[in-house]
């Protein structure tokens, strides 16, 4: 077994995928705010041009032209207006904020004894350069619907899958999405932008699975419960025998990729063909699913598959439009 790696250290249909470039932008955004004596983090929208990347400590969000050093202190009070707040969680509190009119996500440290886990989420937007749960409710409005269907689910399907692919061969190696025991949780992490993309929202919790050194992971340190997570993130030792951490075994970053058949189902949704979707990704899905983590594809195997359906689920309703023209 390898050595247990702790939680706290440390492509697609487009070029780039929409939610890596929205990490790179967060990153910006994010540093000078997570250093402040207020314990403010901030996470800007989703950057205009990968291509014209900020140098470090500036960056550019939405429409800006130029980049912007990153803000101070002063600045961060006095020109981030704090509008509501949008979520909870034991390391921090969200909020939803404007700055010069720019959406952002303004967060505060809960409490000073989680500082540590805090300053790990801005270590990783720095080093990564870099709520979806809502979705249903959202589409489901009338000035929506002409979002709400299968091709844009299954856009969104793998702009997740692109995240995961990313976090699996990041800068800094192999990270796992390790706040993910259960599907509400794992739809917390994510947010869904205003001109509907996905973007990361929490990177607190991204262990690092080392190969070549046998260093693997475990997601905490309590048993975790249910199908949902992994069957090697399970108990193995039967319900005689009480949980111990010492004695669980860990695990690698094929525990994400049995979470995205779950996931991806549950941005599919119900609308029509959204079945029809499921079906052409039955083979992949069942594959995530195996009982052993090897033989489970990697993200980028299951985004090949993801395109392959796209391209050719859109293909043939093209052809089938111009047959009844």
């Amino acid at each position: 077994m390898g050595q247990q790696h702790g939680t706290r250290n440390g492509l697609t249909h487009r070029e780039l995928p929409r939610g890596v470039g929205l990490l790179l932008a967060m990153a910006l955004m994010n540093v000078a705010l997570y250093l402040c004596l207020d314990h403010l983090f901030i996470s800007p929208g989703r950057s205009t041009a990968d291509s014209r990347r900020c140098p470090p400590g500036y960056f550019r969000i939405g429409r800006m032209r130029n980049c912007s050093h990153w803000l101070s202190c002063e600045e961060l009070r006095t020109e981030v207006r704090q509008l509501k707040r949008v979520g909870e969680g034991a390391v921090k509190r969200v909020f939803l904020s404007e700055w010069k009119e720019h959406k952002v996500a303004l967060s505060r440290l809960t409490r000073l004894e989680m500082k540590e886990d805090f300053l790990h989420g801005l270590q990783m937007l720095k080093s990564l350069q870099s709520s979806l749960s809502s979705l249903e409710e959202t589409l489901n409005l009338s000035k929506y619907q002409d979002v709400n269907t299968w091709q844009h689910r299954l856009q969104l399907a793998m702009e997740y899958v692109s995240i995961i692919n990313y976090l699996h061969h990041s800068p800094l190696g192999t990270r796992v999405m390790c706040d993910s025991n259960d599907l509400p949780k794992t739809l917390s992490q994510y947010l869904l932008t205003s001109n509907f993309s996905i973007v990361a929202n929490d990177l607190d919790a991204l262990p690092l699975v080392d190969h070549d050194s046998g260093v693997l992971i475990k997601c905490g340190h309590r048993e975790l419960h249910g199908d949902f997570v992994a069957p090697e993130q399970l108990w193995p030792y039967g319900e005689d025998t009480p949980f111990q951490d010492d004695l669980m075994p860990s695990y690698n970053e094929k525990v994400d990729i049995w979470k995205i058949p779950d996931v991806s189902s549950f941005l599919l949704g119900h609308v029509e063909g959204s079945d029809m979707v499921r079906f052409h990704l039955f083979d992949i899905h069942k594959a995530c699913k195996s009982q052993i983590p090897a033989e489970r594809p990697t993200a980028q195997n299951v985004l090949d598959a993801y395109q392959r359906v796209f391209h050719s689920l859109r293909d043939t309703v093209m052809s089938q439009t111009k047959e009844m023209l």
